[in-house]
């Protein structure tokens, strides 16, 4: 392979490219959706303090988004448009070899969309000084977005040489690009929602009479003493659970995914991702995580996550035993701690079944 005449042959593709005034229209409509981007993320992302890795992660994704909606038309008809206007005989015949005339297509359909990243620079430059931005999250991400560029640019050019029309190319291009995209998406939620598992989430309630919770002794007012209630009969709530931690792999493929996936995410003071690309990344991972547990002696399948959440202690909770012989937890105010199955429950995740304290009882609230 000489590297000469394979240079010649992208630079025979990108002369016809830069020749035409619609490439230069292209690239200015580029750059104004970028100035209107960038403005308004800084607007947004600047009230909360996070103005830098915020506007980075939207202008790389935007220009990865715009190199997906117009590489597959630059590159999806290299070869066989050549064909269709007659000018790919005359290079056949000379000493450019087949493989040569593949890799220079190829070279130019990349050089032309990496342009789109070359626009770009100026704003994740702007980005980058305005702070907070990991500068490895700046090389990882400029590299990732170079070769998914290089990935796209490839499926056009080996299609527009399988397939000899150019437009049944373009078109099978972008519903390449599409299946990747999106159709990832679509099928990682139903499929995940179609293979769903049932769930089981047990729960009792605290027996109330007239002044409040029922106590063993048989008096109705056992605000201070939760280890005295009366529990009631246990119920068993079912619903299903859609498994998405079997198919998260299908966001493997995912051009978007994939590049929140390589770059390091940083986090705000509250542990939250404070860009797009932590956002995506966090809901990967979570997706990744096996939703189902199994209770001690059995087969059957237990429970999910509002489940784990019931088997959990909540933080800084004691555990006591109850009279009934179940296993109390302490709980905030105002959940009984021997109700719920004996489960202490975050005050952030009441079960449907376990009743509030009433707010007519002001006295001592109880620990539970």
């Amino acid at each position: 392979m000489n590297l000469s005449r394979l240079w010649t042959i992208a630079r025979l593709e990108l002369l016809q490219r830069v020749r035409t005034v619609s490439w230069y229209v292209l690239l200015g409509v580029f750059a104004l959706l970028l100035v209107g981007v960038t403005a308004l993320s800084f607007l947004g992302y600047g009230g909360w303090g996070m103005a830098g890795p915020g506007v980075y992660s939207i202008v790389v994704y935007v220009t990865l988004l715009l190199v997906l909606l117009v590489s597959p038309t630059l590159s999806g008809n290299s070869i066989n448009g050549d064909r269709d206007a007659a000018t790919l005989a005359p290079v056949q015949v000379t000493l450019v070899t087949t493989g040569e005339i593949l890799l220079g297509k190829f070279l130019a359909a990349w050089i032309t969309g990496l342009a789109f990243a070359g626009v770009a620079a100026p704003f994740l430059v702007i980005a980058t000084l305005a702070g907070g931005v990991n500068p490895w999250t700046v090389l990882i991400s400029l590299a990732v977005l170079v070769v998914e560029t290089g990935v796209i640019a490839a499926i056009g050019v080996a299609l527009s040489g399988i397939l000899a029309r150019p437009l049944f190319s373009v078109a099978v291009t972008y519903l390449v690009v599409a299946a990747l995209a999106v159709g990832t998406v679509i099928g990682f939620g139903l499929i995940g929602t179609a293979t769903a598992s049932e769930g089981v989430s047990p729960s009792r309630s605290a027996e109330y009479g007239d002044n409040g919770p029922l106590c063993k002794d048989g008096s109705d007012d056992c605000w201070d003493d939760p280890e005295q209630m009366v529990c009631g009969e246990w119920t068993r709530t079912t619903y299903p659970v859609p498994r998405f931690d079997r198919v998260w792999w299908l966001l493997s493929a995912n051009p978007f995914v994939i590049l929140a996936d390589a770059v390091p995410t940083s986090f705000d003071q509250y542990g939250s991702p404070d860009d797009l690309f932590g956002s995506l990344k966090y809901t990967v991972r979570s997706a990744q995580r096996t939703p189902i547990s199994r209770r001690a002696g059995t087969s059957a399948i237990r429970r999910t996550t509002s489940a784990r959440a019931t088997t959990r202690r909540p933080r800084r909770s004691s555990t006591r035993p109850c009279r009934d012989g179940s296993s109390g937890s302490e709980c905030s105010w105002p959940w009984p701690s021997c109700c719920c199955g004996g489960r202490g429950r975050a005050p952030g995740r009441p079960p449907a079944s376990c009743r509030p304290v009433p707010a007519s009882h002001s006295r001592g609230s109880p620990r539970g």
